[in-house]
């Protein structure tokens, strides 16, 4: 706990300006609970709470507050509409009922990150509280740097823990709990990538009669690779128009640039079946094709029972590329993530097999090419389809669970006001119009909130997903993955060399593999890690590894089996009949 002393001085401090102010003490309360029911009022609703309990929580945010009162702390995220809401609205209601002077910075997810490691390495406080993505698990748990959140609400942060929490509430809890049981980040958004149609050109009969003549199956909700596949090549070459624009069946990107590097550590490889089962990351091996033992990293090329370069990688790489080439604008491969994720938005786009809900707001707005005049969307969300590796019981997709997330080298006063803040952003009080507004939903209790049941109808699929069972398999980068932001640098200069034609898929997968494996191998040497720190296998005939039962498995004799699909309205019927 910050010594007495401190709070002493603060005390006097606050006594003097009370005493300069002319008000009581009891006046200044009233004034923070005036503010509370102001923001009531007028922001935060619709609210899973009545009004009387949304009073009661940020009464006690009041109270808590106390020691702190007059400081001013600095937290930062990246640029997304929930932390802009978050930047612009929040923060100020924060200030305004705590009387904790707030800044809410918004960067780059790259500059994030970069001053994350900054503040690591030199344990020099830059922001005393920082949303990150919970990909980065494996390594805040093993350098001993992140506080645990677990151990901060049972020690000193125990009676700044607000009573209404409600972890369990918190439907990414697991993505940012540790091997050793603890939580290191209290997730704040989170959004999946799912599979995107234009739901009103696959109900047209002429092109359901069309597609059922060529292919013998129906057109619909692919559940496999091969019918994605199958419906990409249909709308780009038989299809070719629809009302006079030039259309096609696939939508990606292809620059070399660091958001390529997403494309595939956002769970690429795993909706193709690469790595183990296991939810929410394969065991053994994981989706980045990283295999550990005892919780310890031990290679990631096939040849030390890694999974990065196997057969099932190669083949999503591949698929990657072809399907880049053939069935996307010529544009898009020229593009970066930022730039191709308007694009369907315009039109002319039949289907994408890897679409995040986080543009779910940005394609609903009145007037495109993909809206109705009633508000509702010409186009649907999805599972994704799933390769021919994949088996049952395994990931078959991504979320980013932006967290908060907290340094031992930040100074326990600041830590402690900070975790307020993160406390008051994902309070029942303020989430449910924070879900609204950012389309990013963190509990359980707003998803089955009556005000979203209302916004369903135009969202696409976004309410039902979240509601449905199969969510569960759509999950972060896991905890194999032992320093997050150094080997993810890696992934996109080597995919760069495959859709380029620089290189074959294999070539780059091995040149991967190796940097991957090289970059572990400098961690075991170092020991910086604190726990579970990499312990490389030594190399061996890949066939060895083969033989072994799970990943790393080899190549299939046919990998693409017949095309399935499924229609949306038995796709929602069967995800309400799990619910029950």
């Amino acid at each position: 706990m910050f010594d007495k002393n401190n709070k002493l001085r603060h005390s006097i401090s606050l006594a003097a300006m009370l005493a300069l102010s002319g008000l009581s003490a009891s006046a200044w309360a009233d004034a923070y609970e005036d503010a509370a029911k102001k923001w009531i009022g007028s922001e935060f609703k619709p609210s899973t709470l009545t009004a009387e309990q949304q009073l009661e929580e940020l009464k006690w945010f009041i109270k808590a507050a106390e020691p702190f009162r007059g400081m001013s702390i600095k937290v930062v995220s990246e640029t997304i509409a929930t932390h802009e809401y978050e930047s612009k609205t929040l923060a100020k209601a924060f200030t305004e009922i705590t009387g904790i002077k707030l800044t809410h910075d918004l960067l780059q997810e790259g500059d994030v990150v970069e001053k994350l490691q900054t503040q690591m390495q030199s344990d020099k406080n830059i922001y005393d509280g920082w949303v990150n993505d919970s990909d980065l698990i494996g390594t805040h748990f093993r350098y001993g740097k992140t506080e645990s959140i677990t151990d901060l609400m049972a020690n000193e942060g125990k009676n700044f823990t607000s009573p209404t929490l409600d972890i369990k509430d918190f439907i990414g809890i697991s993505f940012t709990t540790a091997p050793d049981g603890k939580i290191y980040q209290l997730p704040d958004q989170q959004f999946a990538n799912l599979y995107w149609f234009r739901a009103d050109w696959f109900e047209r009969a002429d092109l359901k009669a069309k597609f059922k003549e060529k292919y013998g199956y129906e057109l619909g909700v692919p559940v496999n690779w091969s019918a994605y596949e199958d419906i990409a090549k249909f709308f780009s070459e038989d299809v070719k128009e629809i009302d006079g624009k030039r259309v096609y069946g696939h939508m990606d990107y292809g620059k070399k640039d660091p958001s390529l590097g997403w494309r595939f550590t956002d769970a690429w490889f795993s909706m193709a079946g690469a790595g183990d089962k296991g939810i929410p990351n394969g065991l053994p091996v994981d989706e980045w094709g990283i295999r550990v033992e005892d919780c310890h990293p031990v290679g990631s090329s096939v040849t030390r029972g890694g999974d990065t370069n196997g057969p099932a990688a190669v083949f999503a790489t591949t698929k990657y590329v072809d399907w880049l080439k053939k069935y996307a604008p010529p544009e898009a491969a020229g593009m970066t993530f930022s730039e191709s994720g308007p694009v369907p938005s315009q039109g002319n786009i039949a289907q994408q097999i890897f679409w995040y809900t986080a543009f779910t707001a940005d394609m609903t707005k009145p007037g495109l090419a993909v809206m109705n005049a009633d508000g509702t969307p010409k186009w649907r969300m999805a599972p994704s389809p799933r390769g021919p590796y994949w088996e049952e019981g395994m990931k078959l997709g991504y979320q980013d669970v932006g967290s908060w997330t907290f340094m031992k080298s930040t100074p326990e006063k600041q830590k402690l006001a900070a975790w307020l803040y993160a406390q008051f952003v994902t309070s029942k009080t303020v989430s449910l119009k924070k879900t609204i507004v950012g389309l990013t939903p963190i509990r359980e209790s707003d998803i089955n909130s009556q005000a979203m049941t209302d916004l369903a109808p135009k969202l696409g699929g976004l309410v039902e997903f979240y509601r449905s069972p199969a969510r569960v398999q759509w999950t972060p980068t896991g905890t194999n993955v032992p320093d997050y932001p150094r080997l993810a640098q890696l992934w996109w200069s080597h995919i760069a060399e495959a859709a380029s034609g620089e290189k074959t898929p294999q070539q780059a997968l091995d040149g991967l593999a190796k940097d991957q494996d090289a970059i572990m191998s400098r961690l075991e040497r170092s020991k910086a890690q604190a726990t579970c720190a990499p312990k490389m296998n030594p190399e061996r005939d890949a066939q060895y590894w083969f033989d072994q039962p799970g990943a790393p498995k080899p190549k299939l004799a046919n990998e693409k089996p017949k095309g399935e699909t499924v229609s949306y309205a038995e796709l929602l019927k069967s995800w309400e009949a799990a619910r029950k």
